[in-house]
């Protein structure tokens, strides 16, 4: 009712606003866009239960294609890293950090994000390139559940064509996709050998999600001291915090930016080793 009210106030007072407009002559000067825009607003104001005042949110359901890269060793099936690139990135430049870090004898997948943007040239006139993330607040839980389901079809196509042996399945995230990467891990506790995550967080939901589940995965959470998104003081109790539910953690620092560095290049490489064999 208060509602209602205020709609019809509002209503009289753009009708007197009109009529002293018109008596003053101005309105006859005014566009004839902006004159349909008054009459429009002013019959919503008229009549608040109108179905043009309301509106009702839906959804449908539709199908993407997700790409990546896949590197082969000879022997197979092998021990499979999927890497996950960051925010802006893309599956080549993470393929080329994988292979970087993987010892021989890896078979690699690096999965492209499925939210694509533009990004500025790199030199004035260039041509534009193009970026890609996984999720942002606006309903996160579907771009979670298309990362599990993404994941977990990209393991069973790979077993299924003899490249990847499933029980040495790893997975690496950096910067954005290490919660998302978390998140799958204690969702599927079974299904992954570890989990690496590097310049990243853990899920804001993490001691409150029934979702999560206690792992035998090994985790190795790597992290840079100069980090501007994730500073020592932000990550100090992340350790604690994912032993909550994984039994194996090590949490390592670097002389790091929000980066990569050949230090954790070479601390990654004889861990992956290590757990595959």
């Amino acid at each position: 009712m208060q509602n209602r009210e205020r709609w019809r106030v509002d209503a009289t007072r753009s009708q007197r606003r009109i009529r002293l407009a018109k008596d003053a002559g101005s309105i006859h000067s005014l566009p004839l866009a902006v004159l349909q825009c008054l009459c429009y607003k002013l019959s919503l104001m008229s009549n608040p239960d109108s179905p043009q005042t309301l509106a009702e949110e839906r959804t449908l359901a539709s199908q993407i294609k997700l790409y990546y890269d896949v590197h082969k060793p000879a022997a197979l099936p092998a021990p499979l890293l999927i890497a996950l690139h960051g925010y802006g990135a893309n599956k080549r430049q993470m393929m080329r950090e994988a292979l970087s870090l993987a010892p021989e004898g890896f078979a690699i997948v690096s999965l492209q994000g499925f939210h694509q943007h533009m990004k500025e040239p790199k030199e004035p006139g260039g041509p534009l390139r193009f970026g890609f993330g996984w999720l942002t607040n606006f309903h996160p839980e579907d771009s979670v559940a298309i990362h599990h389901r993404a994941v977990l079809d990209l393991i069973a196509t790979l077993t299924e064509e003899g490249v990847a042996n499933q029980e040495r399945i790893f997975l690496l995230g950096f910067s954005q996709t290490c919660a998302l990467n978390y998140r799958f891990a204690f969702t599927h506790p079974d299904i992954l050998r570890g989990v690496i995550g590097i310049c990243g967080g853990i899920p804001g939901d993490w001691e409150t999600s029934e979702s999560y589940q206690p792992t035998k995965a090994a985790v190795l959470h790597l992290t840079g001291t100069r980090d501007e998104y994730y500073p020592p003081a932000r990550v100090a109790d992340y350790e604690e915090r994912l032993r909550l539910r994984a039994q194996n953690v090590e949490f390592k620092s670097y002389d790091a930016a929000h980066e990569m560095v050949p230090a954790m290049r070479d601390d990654v490489r004889p861990w992956l080793k290590k757990y595959a064999e």
